[in-house]
């Protein structure tokens, strides 16, 4: 079975999933296809609020959900990272170009550009940043600048496919037909692939 993974590098939630959506599809032989998207141009187009816009009893409870949920993972973060929101189009080209190469880990470069952006105080946007996190998780760090058209060609079809799938957040994943949307929701798909 294919697990469509789709999420931002911008994402929180995206960085507290960490590499559980690579192990729960290992676990069951399943195929995991990685979907990095415009998360923003994604609210915009199925009713979401920017996190900016939204009230501010919202934006609080925000954090501290946030805080929770790291603290239960075991997890650091700064809920109010130095270098957020930033734009997340040259992450996500260079996860795209790594899933098309295939020499290293690219569960291990999703979680470490999001744990540079929400643990690290590091701007995602950065090339610099970017090569670094590559190399860590076994890529070529010249990878940060290839593929740059194709990258975006598929960045864009992933966010029209998303909208098509019923995406709405992220992360999300899309198995057998079935929604999961939130980190939260991994051991939900994980019971779903088990079935």
């Amino acid at each position: 079975m294919n697990i469509d993974y789709y999420f931002a590098t911008i994402s929180p939630y995206t960085y507290l999933a960490g590499t559980r959506p690579a192990e729960v599809a290992a676990r069951h032989g399943a195929t995991l296809t990685y979907r990095p998207l415009d998360i923003l141009a994604l609210f915009a187009r199925t009713g979401g609020t920017a996190p900016a816009d939204r009230h501010d009893s919202r934006k609080e409870y925000r954090l501290i959900e946030l805080r929770r949920t790291a603290d239960k993972l075991g997890m650091p973060i700064n809920v109010r990272p130095a270098h957020w929101p930033v734009n997340p189009a040259p992450s996500s080209y260079a996860i795209i170009a790594a899933a098309r190469d295939g020499s290293g880990d690219i569960a291990a470069l999703v979680a470490g550009l999001t744990r540079a952006c929400w643990a690290e105080e590091r701007d995602i946007s950065q090339d610099e940043v970017i090569a670094d996190c590559l190399g860590a998780a076994g890529f070529d760090r010249a990878l940060v600048n290839a593929g740059m058209m194709e990258g975006a060609e598929t960045y864009a079809r992933n966010l029209e496919q998303a909208v098509q799938a019923g995406v709405f957040g992220a992360p999300f994943f899309i198995a057998g037909g079935e929604r999961f949307w939130g980190q939260d929701r991994i051991d939900d798909l994980d019971t779903f692939l088990s079935a």
